[in-house]
C-alpha cells in the first residue's frame, strides 16, 4: 500500500470533522504509510496542510487507500465514486432537511444532496465506518455492506482541557447556575428550547441562571431568529453569544461551567458531551439520536421537551452535589469504555486491513 489519502470538501481545524481528519493523518503517519489531505475548497487556515483535489491523479497509486470524510454534500462524492482506488467512506451523518428546511432552503437540498450521495458510493466503497452505531444504522439502511464503528478523534485534548480546569473559577462563585451549550448554531441543535428553560428557571428557582452559546452559526435565518427570541423574552443580559471560539476558550468555558445542556433534535455523536465528561461537567440532555448511546448512564437524559421538565432537571442536577460526583464517575467510567485514545490507531488498522484483504 502506497498510501492512505483523506479527502474531505474543506478542512476546518476547529471543529469535530476537521479535528478527526488531522487526528487520523497523524495516526496514519505514526504507522509509516504516507498520507495527505484533499479537499475541494482550500480554506485559508489550514491551506498549508491540505492539497487540491485535482492534484490527486498525479500522484495517485493504484493500491492507495482512499478515505472520503463524509458530512456534508460535494462534488467530491461523485468524483471519488468514478475513480479505482480502494474506497473507505467515513460518515459523520446528516441532518435531515425538513429541520433545515424552515430555516435555509439551500442548505436543506444540500443534506437531500448528500442522501443521494451516500447511496451512489454504496457500489465502490469496500467499507463504511460510522462514528456512533446510531450513524451505523443510517449505513446499513443506505445499503452499506460492511460496516464498523469507531468513535471520532475530535475532542480537544486533554492538556487544553486540563489547562481551562486549572483556571476555573469555583463552582457557582457567578451567584447563580452557568449553563453551557457548544457546538454549531443550527436549527437542528433545538437551542430555544434551551432558552426557554433558563427563562422558567430564572422565574422559578433561579433569578441569576445564565446561559453560554458557544459556536459558529450554520445559517443566518436561524441565529438571528434565536437573538430575537432571547430579546423577546427579556434574556439579552442573561444570555452571551460567544460565536466561533479558539480551543483553549471553549476548554475555559467547559471549567466554568455548571452544567453542559444538550437539547438537539438530531445527533449523529456530540462531541462537547465527550469533552464535557473528560472534565467532570455534567450533562442533560435529550434523549435523541446518539447522546443516550455516547453517554450511558453518565449524563442525564430527558425524555420529554418540555421547559419546565427540562429546567427542573437541571436545577436537580446543578444543585445536587451527591448527584453531581456520582456523574463524574460515571463519566470516567463512560470515557474509559470508549477509549478514545486509541480510537485514531483502531481506524487505521481497519484501513491497513482493508488492503490486505484486497491484495
Amino acid at each position: 500500500m502506497s498510501g492512505i489519502h483523506q479527502f474531505v470538501p474543506v478542512l476546518h481545524g476547529g471543529d469535530a470533522v476537521g479535528r478527526h481528519t488531522l487526528g487520523l493523518r497523524d495516526a496514519i503517519v505514526a504507522r509509516g504509510f504516507e498520507s495527505r489531505i484533499y479537499v475541494d475548497t482550500v480554506e485559508a487556515g489550514t491551506r498549508t496542510l491540505t492539497s487540491p483535489a485535482l492534484a490527486y491523479p498525479a500522484e495517485a497509486h493504484a493500491d492507495d487507500v482512499v478515505l472520503y470524510q463524509f458530512a456534508t454534500a460535494s462534488p467530491m462524492a461523485a468524483w471519488l465514486a468514478a475513480r479505482g482506488e480502494t474506497l473507505v467512506v467515513n460518515y459523520h451523518n446528516i441532518t435531515p432537511p425538513d429541520l433545515l428546511a424552515p430555516w435555509d432552503n439551500h442548505l436543506a437540498l444540500g443534506q437531500l444532496r448528500a442522501q443521494a450521495e451516500l447511496r451512489l458510493l454504496v457500489q465502490r466503497a469496500v467499507l463504511a465506518v460510522a462514528d456512533s452505531h446510531y450513524n451505523e444504522e443510517h449505513l446499513v439502511a443506505a445499503g452499506f455492506k460492511e460496516t464498523a464503528v469507531v468513535p471520532p478523534s475530535a475532542a480537544l485534548g486533554s492538556e487544553i482541557l486540563a489547562a481551562g480546569r486549572r483556571s476555573a473559577l469555583p463552582i457557582a462563585a457567578a451567584g447563580g447556575a452557568r449553563w453551557l451549550s457548544v457546538g454549531r448554531i443550527a436549527p437542528n441543535k433545538a437551542i430555544e428550547d434551551t432558552i426557554a428553560a433558563l427563562l422558567v428557571t430564572r422565574r422559578q428557582r433561579d433569578p441569576s441562571a445564565t446561559l453560554l452559546i458557544i459556536g459558529k452559526a450554520a445559517t443566518t435565518s436561524y441565529a438571528d431568529a434565536l437573538h430575537r427570541y432571547v430579546a423577546s423574552l427579556g434574556l439579552s443580559n442573561a444570555v452571551t453569544f460567544g460565536g466561533h471560539a479558539r480551543d483553549a476558550t471553549v476548554a475555559a468555558a467547559y471549567a466554568r461551567s455548571d452544567v453542559l445542556v444538550v437539547t438537539s433534535a438530531h445527533e449523529g455523536y456530540c462531541v462537547p458531551v465527550v469533552e464535557a465528561m473528560s472534565v467532570g461537567l455534567p450533562v442533560v440532555a435529550f434523549r435523541q439520536g446518539a447522546l443516550p448511546e455516547v453517554l450511558g448512564e453518565a449524563g442525564v437524559l430527558v425524555d420529554s421537551r418540555d421547559p419546565y421538565t427540562l429546567a427542573a432537571t437541571i436545577a436537580s442536577v446543578v444543585h445536587d452535589a451527591p448527584l453531581r460526583a456520582r456523574l463524574a464517575e460515571l463519566a470516567a467510567r463512560r470515557l474509559a469504555e470508549l477509549d478514545l485514545a486509541t480510537a485514531a490507531d483502531r481506524f487505521v488498522s481497519l484501513l491497513c486491513g482493508v488492503r490486505e484483504r484486497r491484495g
